[in-house]
């Protein structure tokens, strides 16, 4: 059976018991991989503002529902110097929720009154 390192990930044979790199003992089998770990996401746009009040609003809302979101183009130099709004991202599979979200607070008309 292989051995791993935890915390940097190398691998030793069996019957090593410290890291050489790290001093960290191992453990036997491989390790789940790390949460913090770097992937990609798709996020799509589901709502714009000028309104810096209406920004603070959402994003106090959907960090109460531990929501991953980025608003792009939120800074008051931006919307105000350039003329551009602030886009609200959030990841693809949770945009159907955050859409219902911001429709419950009347941000958005829902999507069959628009038909």
């Amino acid at each position: 059976m292989k051995m791993f390192c935890p915390k940097c990930g190398a691998e030793y044979w069996e019957g090593f018991y410290k890291c050489a790199d790290c001093g960290t003992d191992l453990v036997a089998g491989q390790p789940p991989e790390a949460e913090d770990e770097v992937r990609y996401v798709e996020m799509v746009e589901v709502f714009s503002t000028y309104n810096q009040g209406d920004i603070a609003f959402i994003k106090s809302v959907l960090d109460g529902e531990d929501i991953h979101y980025y608003f792009q183009g939120e800074s008051t130099l931006m919307m105000v110097a350039a003329g551009s709004y602030a886009r609200l991202l959030v990841q693809d599979d949770q945009a159907g929720r955050v859409r219902d979200i911001l429709e419950e607070m009347g941000f958005i008309q829902p999507l069959c009154a628009l038909y």
